[in-house]
């Protein structure tokens, strides 16, 4: 699981810490389960950031 592994940059930290606090409080018009909410959160601010690239569109 992403949580046990270690930060790797500042902006891992950050946006851990987003998708954390923002979890049970974010629109979830999905029914995700906190875990992938979380992961949903967490990856959109890594994007956010540009540590993280954006997805292929398809």
């Amino acid at each position: 699981m992403a949580q046990n592994q270690p930060i790797t940059s500042p902006q891992d930290a950050q946006c851990r810490d987003e998708a954390r606090d923002k979890v049970f409080t974010a629109s979830n018009p999905q029914g995700l389960t906190p875990f992938a909410l979380g992961a949903e959160i967490y990856h959109a601010c890594m994007r956010r950031l540009g540590a993280e690239p954006k997805p292929p569109r398809g």
